[in-house]
């Protein structure tokens, strides 16, 4: 059979290397001169740093079948991700943690003393939480959620935390001692190589041919199914109308040496524009030492309009009938199925991409097996 895989990110790699390596003809089509999506590494002309050219990303995971995949395709080193904030004029330690609840409340507290405080602050009247506003009380209280989460949110999403789902936040953890690692997941790191070499190392199978530069549009093959990971009101040249993004700028700047001394700065102030900094020779400490230079990114968040890139979808809590609209359209299509963080218009950590797709992989196997090959619309539900 011959099939297409819009997308050469995470999604469409994995399901296009398992279908070649099935004994299919596949064709990976992806707009870009370069495989990886999001997720491109590169060597930085200027300074020799890998760059992470569309926003750092941290390789976190607790699923072990996950973790497995993509060590077979390059050599992850040991990285943890500690995220210090500016806010108010002062650097904290995130995510919250001993460390920042004393730093902030200008105490020295044991563990039980942190969190009796954190009890008298937060907001025990919201039994369940519908707004990241909600949340960030219930969890931490008024003062906490100004300081870190507010103004960041607002810069971030460009709405109200009263617009946003909770479900934002619940990602985040709060700690009662002074581990300041953001993720809590046991297998973490970062590629050797970076992520492009990853993705392509699991596109260099027999059978499998790329089409870069290339959009799905220009493509006039005949196949007996696509696999669509771009938006999915592209792929229905938006005839409802187009869904909510917000895309990123990236201010990039060379300094001599170091400049902050981190990978990842947050600036949480509402009146500082950009959401963050990051330092890209940090995310490859094995190395940092070596380079002369450094470079980093001032990151702008902002809605996404018609050429931009989409990078995370803004699902509200009051909304979604334009998506309810689109996830039906795709229901009544034929040999298409959409995955992905923007094939099903959610936001997606690597890993979570990851397992959907070598699930999806299940999926379409055990449909080889059966009288009749048919595959579902959507691997996952997207609501």
């Amino acid at each position: 059979m011959k099939f297409c895989v819009v997308g050469a990110g995470f999604s469409g790699a994995v399901i296009a290397r398992h279908l070649a390596g099935g004994g299919h003809r596949v064709v990976v089509v992806d707009e870009r001169p370069h495989v990886g999506g999001n997720c491109h590494t590169e060597r930085d002309a200027e300074t020799g740093v890998m760059v992470h050219r569309y926003g750092p990303h941290i390789f976190h995971t607790a699923d072990e079948r996950v973790w497995r995949y993509v060590r077979r395709f390059g050599t992850f080193r040991p990285y943890t991700n500690r995220v210090k904030a500016v806010s108010g004029g002062r650097v904290y330690s995130l995510p919250v943690n001993l460390l920042t609840i004393n730093q902030f409340f200008g105490v020295a507290l044991l563990p039980q003393e942190a969190r009796a405080l954190i009890e008298t602050k937060a907001d025990r009247s919201i039994a369940d939480p519908v707004s990241f506003e909600e949340q960030a009380l219930k969890m931490v209280g008024p003062e906490l959620y100004r300081a870190f989460f507010r103004g960041y949110t607002r810069k971030q999403w460009g709405l109200d935390p009263t617009d946003l789902p909770a479900s934002i936040l619940k990602r985040l953890p709060l700690r009662f001692d002074y581990d300041d690692n953001y993720f809590s997941h046991p297998y973490q790191g970062m590629p050797e190589d970076g992520y492009t070499a990853i993705i392509r190392n699991i596109l260099d199978v027999n059978g499998l041919e790329t089409r870069m530069n290339c959009s799905f549009e220009a493509v006039l093959d005949d196949f007996d199914h696509v696999f669509y990971t771009g938006p999915i009101d592209r792929y229905f040249n938006f005839r409802m109308g187009r869904l909510a993004y917000r895309t990123l700028d990236f201010e990039r700047f060379v300094e001599d040496g170091a400049y902050q001394g981190t990978a990842v700065m947050n600036y949480c102030d509402e009146d500082v524009p950009y959401t963050r900094i990051t330092e890209h020779k940090y995310f490859s400490p094995w190395e940092k030492d070596k380079f002369l230079k450094t470079v980093c990114f001032r990151e702008y968040s902002r809605s996404a309009e018609k050429n931009d890139i989409p990078y995370y979808p803004v699902r509200l809590v009051n909304g979604g009938a334009l998506l309810d609209d689109y996830i039906e359209m795709a229901r009544e299509q034929k040999k298409v199925s959409f995955l992905g963080r923007l094939g099903t218009y959610r936001y997606l950590d690597m890993d979570v991409t990851i397992k959907e797709a070598l699930d999806a992989c299940d999926m379409i196997d055990r449909a080889f097996q059966s009288s009749e090959f048919s595959l579902p619309t959507f691997f996952v539900d997207p609501r």
